[in-house]
């Protein structure tokens, strides 16, 4: 399990799963263990990151960067007061997140284990 707010997971945005995972597959010799067809973990990567299905790219663009938090409620009050925006909140099988947008206007997400 990860540590209190340090780097924990990544994701890529792709359009189209099945190509992605051949790209990356091809290019880098990452495996993938899926979880339905939205979403691919990605295996060998050197950091644990995922393949998420999006319908466009979003306007962000590039890689989601995830937190690691003890206490996901506070982690929400402690980003909100720096002066982030709260885009995002679902659950997921294991666990649960948020995602905000920081005052630069980079999306990241945090998440807890459930």
């Amino acid at each position: 399990m990860g540590r209190h707010h340090t780097v924990d997971y990544f994701e890529l945005p792709v359009i189209e799963m099945t190509g992605a995972k051949a790209f990356y597959a091809a290019a880098f010799g990452w495996s993938y263990k899926d979880y339905g067809p939205e979403y691919a973990e990605i295996q060998g990567a050197g950091l644990v990151g995922g393949l998420r299905l999006v319908t466009a790219a979003p306007p962000t663009g590039g890689p989601l960067i995830i937190l690691y938090s003890d206490d996901l409620a506070q982690s929400e009050l402690a980003v909100t007061a720096a002066g982030a925006t709260i885009v995002a909140r679902h659950e997921f099988p294991g666990g649960k997140r948020f995602h905000f947008v920081d005052p630069g206007g980079n999306e990241l997400a945090v998440w807890t284990k459930v």
